[in-house]
């Protein structure tokens, strides 16, 4: 393996490629043109159940199946000549059982053919985990949404009449009692409300959309309310092309993303970074057929805050889910059902430095087709 050269304390030193690549924790293994395995780490070597000196020189298909998606998935990194990032693959692995996971793939540069394949299970499956909670959450959000406006909505008007009611012919300590009833029978209306948008958009009006216009938007909306006192840097990609989205529902994610974003950080020092970028080589294999969505376009929003409770990370997306004094649990709910409908992906990062949330959604293409 060639050596990778640094410098420490101004004096340099060379480090061994493999001694950096033999102490990452998930699988790497370098296949040549002719789909020879040229390099295994340790952790492909624990991943596959076999040591290097069986491996080096064979072929990947002594390991993988020929019908296996990896095959298929080098091919393409080697034609398209750049990296690939691709969610939710199904693998078979004759001497370790199956599983999905998330396949990431370049192409050395000045090596013809030689490919660099990494094999991510831990984090792939808490994407797909991730990805899965939010259609969950998207379901059971529209479920509730119905049952609560016809069973709930309907006697909560009886209940405020008769604190009207009940206000007119008492007085004092009661009456404000009555007027308690009515602001509280008012909070839940509008909480059934919030909860309405929810109910399933059968006729949903896509059109091609510039994200830039939405996400200036948003935060020219921000900066003057809630978030007047945050400093927010945009890092945007001119050259993005055209979402194929409902405009409404668009403003309405990164709303939703950016209040949070604004809310979790500390004044004066907080920090929103809005970043759009193009990633050619992802994409999410949609569970229950060989169909896979291309969704190039990544919006990402960061903030600078204490991150996210551990207790509610698993749960983040279901609806009712909060650990604000006055939060409802809608808002993320509502992203998710409405990143679904766009056919996209949302996935976080949170540490105690801050939370970085990122929607990958299709793009619009010249003919017009969602890619």
């Amino acid at each position: 393996m060639p050596e990778v050269k640094t410098y420490l304390s101004e004096k340099s030193f060379c480090i061994d490629a493999d001694s950096i690549l033999g102490s990452l924790a998930f699988p790497i293994i370098v296949v040549s043109c002719k789909n020879e395995i040229l390099y295994v780490n340790g952790a492909a070597e624990q991943f596959v159940e076999r040591a290097s000196r069986r491996l080096l020189g064979s072929l990947l298909t002594h390991i993988f199946p020929d019908h296996s998606p990896i095959i298929d998935f080098v091919r393409k990194v080697r034609q398209s000549e750049t990296s690939i990032l691709e969610y939710g693959v199904h693998l078979e692995i004759p001497s370790n059982g199956s599983g999905v996971f998330t396949l990431s793939g370049a192409p050395v540069v000045q090596e013809e053919g030689v490919v660099v394949l990494s094999i991510h299970q831990q984090l792939t499956v808490r994407h797909l985990e991730r990805q899965q909670e939010t259609r969950q959450a998207a379901r059971s959000a529209t479920a509730m949404a119905s049952m609560l406006a016809h069973e709930v909505k309907n006697p909560l008007s009886g209940i405020r009449g008769a604190a009207q009611l009940l206000e007119r012919s008492v007085s004092g300590a009661d009456k404000s009692l009555a007027r308690l009833i009515q602001d509280e029978t008012d909070r839940v209306c509008d909480l059934v409300d919030r909860v309405d948008l929810f109910a399933e958009t059968e006729f949903l009006i896509r059109q091609p959309i510039n994200i830039h216009e939405i996400l200036e938007l948003v935060v020219k909306t921000a900066s003057v309310g809630f978030a007047n006192d945050i400093n927010f840097v945009k890092n945007f990609d001119p050259s993005l092309p055209l979402v194929l989205g409902n405009r409404d529902l668009l403003v309405q994610i990164f709303f939703n993303l950016v209040k949070n974003a604004s809310e979790a950080t500390s004044s004066p020092l907080g920090q929103v970074v809005v970043k759009t970028e193009f990633r050619s080589g992802v994409s999410l294999k949609l569970s229950g057929g060989k169909e896979k969505v291309h969704l190039p376009l990544c919006v990402s929003i960061a903030d600078n805050g204490v991150g996210i409770d551990e207790s509610i990370i698993h749960s983040f997306f279901d609806p009712f889910i909060t650990t604000k004094v006055n939060g409802t649990g809608l808002g993320l709910a509502f992203v998710a059902k409405a990143v679904d409908h766009h056919g996209g992906l949302i996935e976080f990062d949170t540490s105690t430095n801050g939370t970085e949330f990122r929607v990958f959604l299709p793009i619009e293409q010249l003919n017009g087709e969602k890619s």
